[in-house]
């Protein structure tokens, strides 16, 4: 039996500051709908898909800096989002940038969230690990201040049920973490869902340069076979701001193979039908959790470290 998900990543091209929240939803609706047509279950938005990766910038005006959050989601700019979600009857996922009241205050997060075919919200995923520096650095060519404008996410690595099978999300930078891919997994993840705004050129580690497709497509690959998952990576392409990104929205198979890749740096829909049932030839024979990656294995092990320790 086959679980077949068609799902349709959508690759973002620039969204100049001068555009609108308004007409950047323009866009997303209008990927959303082709992806219909085209019988899509679920279409994934990137990191940050409502505006410009602002933290390529410095913005000491915190007003300013929060007009690119939302207070919430859905909420009055991305209700339409899901509105048109629930007419369509598919599913979603989207990055944005979250402004959150909690008990320890007003908190910045680097957020996603995914929704169903019925425009209800399944799970909400704040990222964890935040790159780049918090000073300002004038002489670079652009910022990276993800760990000045936002907080360290708080909900861990969680899985949901959706789409008929077992769905969790990480954004960016977690994708380059091992445990991410394995707390997912532990989770029961078939499906991990990220999105992410990745420059071709590393301001402080220039040798790095010619390495950054391959280290971006590497870490995934490998977390998808190691951990016999489909990854799902939708990434904002082109020159924005002045800061030119990669693009190359991959849709990975749990054998660690890259069957489908944006061919442009702008608004490009990236399709394929993915079968949740081709992971269990990873997760029950070729590396076999139940027998070597439980929680309770990992319980075992900590147990038997600390019972050796002085």
């Amino acid at each position: 039996m086959s679980r077949i998900v068609r799902i349709a990543a959508a690759q973002s091209g620039p969204v100049p500051r001068s555009e609108s929240r308004s007409e950047t939803l323009d866009r997303l609706i209008l990927m959303m709908r082709q992806a219909a047509q085209q019988g899509a279950d679920l279409v994934a938005f990137t990191e940050c898909a409502l505006t410009p990766f602002f933290s390529h910038w410095w913005i000491d005006d915190q007003q300013e800096l929060d007009s690119y959050f939302e207070n919430a989601v859905p909420g009055p700019s991305t209700q339409i989002l899901f509105d048109e979600a629930k007419r369509l009857e598919i599913g979603f996922h989207l990055g944005y940038a979250e402004l959150a009241d909690t008990e320890e205050g007003v908190r910045h997060f680097n957020s996603s969230i995914l929704v169903d075919a019925t425009g209800s919200v399944i799970g909400r995923f704040r990222k964890v690990h935040l790159p780049g520096h918090s000073e300002h650095r004038p002489d670079n060519p652009f910022q990276n201040l993800e760990k000045r404008y936002f907080d360290v996410g708080d909900l861990g690595f969680p899985t949901w049920r959706g789409f008929g099978g077992i769905v969790g999300m990480c954004i960016c930078n977690d994708r380059r973490w091992s445990e991410t891919y394995r707390v997912l997994a532990l989770g029961g993840a078939e499906l991990i869902i990220l999105g992410y705004n990745t420059p071709d050129h590393i301001p402080e580690h220039p040798e790095l340069d010619r390495l950054v497709d391959f280290q971006h497509q590497l870490c995934m690959q490998a977390g998808a076979y190691q951990n016999g998952c489909w990854v799902v990576a939708i990434g904002k392409a082109g020159v924005e701001e002045g800061v030119s990104q990669i693009g190359l929205t991959s849709i990975i198979a749990p054998s660690g193979e890259i069957v489908a890749q944006s061919t442009t740096l702008e608004d490009e829909l990236v399709i394929f039908d993915c079968d949740l049932d081709a992971t269990r030839v990873y997760k029950d024979a070729m590396f076999n959790f139940k027998a070597n990656r439980t929680p309770e294995y990992y319980t075992a092990i900590t147990e038997q470290k600390d019972a050796r320790l002085p």
